[in-house]
């Protein structure tokens, strides 16, 4: 089980459906597991290691197929990478490569589980990097350095979501404090979507941008995304945009330069509040400092491959639940990029259109979205995240409304920074919620707690008003493929 707590969560309020929707959650989470995919990519067959699986492939590669490699012509295989959850395909490699496998290092969120052998593991901040990311970052180009890479020698590399706070390795000149600025302002106090923010760290990093693939050469290269390689990742779909319009996955070519981001940082009234080391080594960028670009990358002995093809991702597995329990599910939107106090707002609406009235779809169903929405926190530093404020927002709205269960989660397990919000969490090592669930009894139950969820809005301190409600989600922490938002809206007679 991902859900840590569920005991807790579905004891209370609309008991029946906040069962059915953590069972739906838990199947959503589930997917979200690259483990036994990887199993699927890589296999050795008649005396070579075979890596390949059109299900895994981007569209329009140049290179598709299944890649051999001669077992009695193959120098040293290593892994290295970055991201949210990442062992899980580490885990893989691992087991499928055996004893071929010379040993890696890879860089993990703090709370991350240790389950690999050969592998190396620093753990990591994020979403604001810190001290042990700039290490673990030091441990890979140390070891890439040391073992003198040649053209028969192949290196996996695994990056994914979390990938551009934790490879961070600052450029020279700039200290760790001054890159942690950037994140703080741009992303959480500003709102910048991933994709503005990265416009300027790529271009104050030494392994982002596609840069720690070319201290891999002259190496043969099996670059692993722990996402669907074609669509909603980049500025168009497939190949194209993993080697024209990428900003994130750092392994690939990148499409910044130090012109945008300086041309983004004055659209978000940012560039005074950056230190002056970083001004100024934007504007002082050599062409040798610049990010991977596609005819370098392509000059290169390079295959991708997307790890989570939404064909086996968590869309299906939660459709195939609901169709289990006889519930039609409707995938409503990917709310990329929208404020989730508002998108929380909306979706309760819609909610109570369907219990009403029929409108747009007919009850009994679920409504599915994911995406990933933000959070604009400003000055204040409550510890919260994206999907607690969905839910709480929704729960303001569904308030007497007992037909209607709204669950939202991040399958990575940490929803925002985190950080310690109780004693009790504590205690039981709770680091961090993963989201929430509500129903039409939480205002209720608040109100009887003295919970007040207005304030813990405000002050974006969610995770202790929810975890206090028995509504706050506790899962394991695994890669990430955006948030999952689950609204179950019952018959008239089938509440409990």
């Amino acid at each position: 089980m991902h859900i840590q707590n569920l005991e807790r969560l579905q004891n209370h309020g609309n008991v029946q459906g906040r069962q059915q929707v953590l069972e739906i959650l838990e199947a959503g989470l589930q997917a979200a597991d690259p483990y036994y995919n990887t199993l699927r990519l890589i296999r050795i067959e008649n005396g070579a290691l075979l890596v390949g699986d059109p299900a895994f492939e981007p569209i329009g590669d140049p290179r598709a197929g299944v890649s051999r490699y001669p077992l009695d012509k193959l120098g040293r295989i290593f892994v290295f990478g970055a991201g949210k959850g990442i062992q899980q395909i580490a885990k893989g490699l691992e087991e499928a490569l055996g004893d071929l496998l010379t040993g890696g290092h890879i860089i993990l969120k703090h709370g991350d589980p240790d389950v690999l052998k050969k592998i190396s593991v620093t753990w990591g901040g994020h979403p604001i990097p810190d001290e042990h990311c700039v290490e673990g970052c030091r441990k890979i180009v140390s070891m890439i350095e040391e073992a003198d890479l040649q053209p028969e020698d192949l290196v996996f590399t695994i990056v994914g979501n979390g990938v551009s706070s934790l490879l961070t390795l600052p450029a020279p000149g700039l200290s760790l404090e001054s890159v942690k600025k950037v994140t703080r302002i741009l992303q959480i106090e500003k709102g910048a979507t991933t994709r503005d923010l990265n416009y300027i760290r790529n271009e104050i990093d030494q392994l982002k941008g596609g840069r720690i693939t070319r201290l891999l050469r002259p190496a043969q290269m099996v670059h692993l995304l722990s996402v669907d390689c074609n669509y909603g990742v980049t500025a168009f779909v497939g190949y194209r945009g993993l080697t024209e319009g990428n900003v994130w996955l750092h392994s690939l070519p990148d499409c910044t330069s130090k012109e945008r981001a300086i041309q983004a940082l004055h659209q978000l009234d940012a560039w005074d509040l950056m230190d002056k080391e970083v001004q100024d080594h934007l504007l002082n960028m050599t062409p040798e400092q610049e990010a991977l670009k596609k005819p370098e990358f392509e000059a290169m002995n390079c295959r991708i491959f997307g790890m989570m093809p939404d064909p086996l991702g968590v869309e299906p597995a939660v459709k195939k639940e609901c169709e289990e329990m006889g519930l039609p599910c409707h995938t409503v939107c990917k709310a990329h990029f929208l404020e989730s106090a508002e998108a929380g707002k909306f979706t309760a609406s819609i909610a109570k259109l369907i219990a009403a009235e029929n409108q747009p779809f007919k009850a009994p169903c679920v409504l599915l979205i994911t995406g990933e929405k933000i959070v604009k926190v400003g000055a204040n530093g409550g510890v919260g995240g994206r999907n607690q404020e969905f839910c709480i927002s929704a729960a303001l709205q569904i308030a007497n409304q007992d037909r209607i269960v709204i669950a939202s989660a991040d399958t990575d397990g940490t929803d925002g920074p985190g950080g310690y919000f109780c004693e009790e969490a504590k205690e039981l090592g709770v680091a961090a919620l993963a989201g929430g669930i509500v129903d039409g009894f939480t205002i209720r139950e608040a109100e009887h707690r003295g919970v007040d969820l207005r304030e813990a809005l405000k002050t974006h301190a969610t995770s202790k008003a929810l975890w206090d409600l028995d509504s706050g989600i506790w899962t394991s922490q695994n890669i990430s493929v955006q948030d999952i938002v689950v609204v179950l809206i019952q018959e008239p007679t089938s509440h409990q």
